[in-house]
């Protein structure tokens, strides 16, 4: 039945049986997986497997999460699945959850993977192969939901209903759920708990806005704007590396030459998803030889690199809604040693989507204070401006 409010009310003094202790949870993130195990306890109703949002911050460790409700079902002699969009997310995931679960036969599958026809309790799949089972599992949870390809994608959306057994459950994993499903946990019609902080104990880093003029004009001008070079210094003053996202593919090359003759004492390169090296360049990146990476919305979730900022250019673009831009910023504040981080939303006016991906940041880091998984102010280091 649903009930309204967070699906962790209530579930005080509720046991599985279930030990949480062994996965190394955080505060929220206990709270978060106890609630999701008691959704998974109860029978769904109405003939339909049940429904369970985890809205986790970005960074929050979705996957630690995800490890004790998968060993509730597979300890049971169920049989669960795990959806994800990427293939490179397949492959980073198959050794964590063959360490994690070491005597449960596991299955991973993506496009030309050996594995197609392996039966196995665990199955780890990319979400386009969803469309190869018809009531096969008694657990399925579905990673980032929002993204491509299974975001406004009916037929995959299909094919995940009929993936899940009808007594079984689906767990929907995602900092930023659809607005659909946004509505469902607004109205009370669907279960759900919130993780609102990060594993460091930290609060998000809230986006600063600055006005200055398009990326196209910035080019057809040859000159970067004062308060961009001004913000941008700063970060590389502070050590950081430099994320700058930009809308358009086609601008990227123009946009590195001109942050070169800006800043000709880095190095500075540009990715997209027509870019052959974007794997090698972000692993330079990560590797700190590269100290500022121009790219698109290609790396706007998956990546994760320490101490680092990040410059939103045409932050009023339709192209970037409330989603992408909190899917951005969270690339900022992910390390332990620089929780804080920058992020910068730079555009020629303000738009309804830049402010509501600040009002979701801002309700996020206050619901962790308000339930105190932050650190005190005191250990919290000073926001870098």
């Amino acid at each position: 039945m649903p009930v309204r409010g967070e699906a962790s009310r209530g579930t005080a003094g509720f046991s599985t049986g279930d030990d949480l202790s062994r996965w190394g949870l955080s505060p929220a993130q206990s709270e978060a997986a106890t609630a999701a195990l008691a959704f998974l306890a109860q029978p769904p109703a109405g003939g339909e497997p049940g429904r369970f949002l985890l809205w986790a911050v970005t960074g929050a460790g979705k996957t630690e999460m995800i490890f004790p409700l998968l060993n509730h079902i597979l300890e049971r002699g169920g049989r669960a699945l795990v959806a994800t969009p990427r293939r490179d997310v397949v492959l980073e995931l198959a050794p964590r959850l063959a360490k994690a679960f070491p005597d449960i036969s596991l299955a991973t599958l993506y496009g030309g993977s050996t594995e197609r026809w392996k039966d196995a309790q665990l199955t780890l799949a990319t979400t386009h192969q969803l469309m190869r089972f018809y009531r096969g599992f008694d657990l399925v949870i579905i990673d980032e939901l929002d993204a491509f390809p299974y975001h406004n994608d009916p037929m995959l959306a299909h094919a995940a209903t009929y993936s899940c057994k009808p007594d079984g459950h689906f767990v929907y994993l995602s900092a930023t759920p659809p607005a659909k499903l946004q509505r469902e946990v607004a109205q009370g019609r669907l279960l759900h708990a919130r993780v609102p902080v990060r594993f460091h104990r930290h609060p998000l880093p809230v986006p600063q806005l600055l006005k200055m003029s398009t990326v196209a004009q910035c080019i057809r001008q040859g000159s970067i704007p004062a308060a961009l070079k001004k913000g941008i210094q700063i970060s590389l003053q502070r050590d950081a590396q430099i994320f700058v996202f930009v809308t358009r593919i086609a601008q990227i090359e123009a946009f590195v030459e001109l942050m070169r003759r800006t800043f000709p004492q880095i190095h500075i390169e540009g990715t997209s998803s027509q870019d052959a090296e974007r794997a090698s360049k972000v692993i330079a990146f990560r590797e700190r030889t590269i100290r500022l990476l121009v790219t698109t919305t290609i790396l706007e979730r998956g990546v994760t690199i320490p101490r680092s900022d990040v410059f939103i250019l045409d932050a009023d673009n339709g192209l970037f809604d409330e989603a992408s831009l909190v899917q951005m910023a969270g690339r900022a504040g992910r390390s332990m040693d620089d929780p804080a981080g920058k992020v910068v939303f730079a555009s020629s006016r303000r738009t309804r989507s830049q402010v509501k991906a600040v009002s979701q940041i801002k309700k996020m880091n206050s619901i962790a204070r308000r339930k105190g998984y932050l650190h005190p102010p005191s250990k919290q280091p000073i926001q870098q401006r």
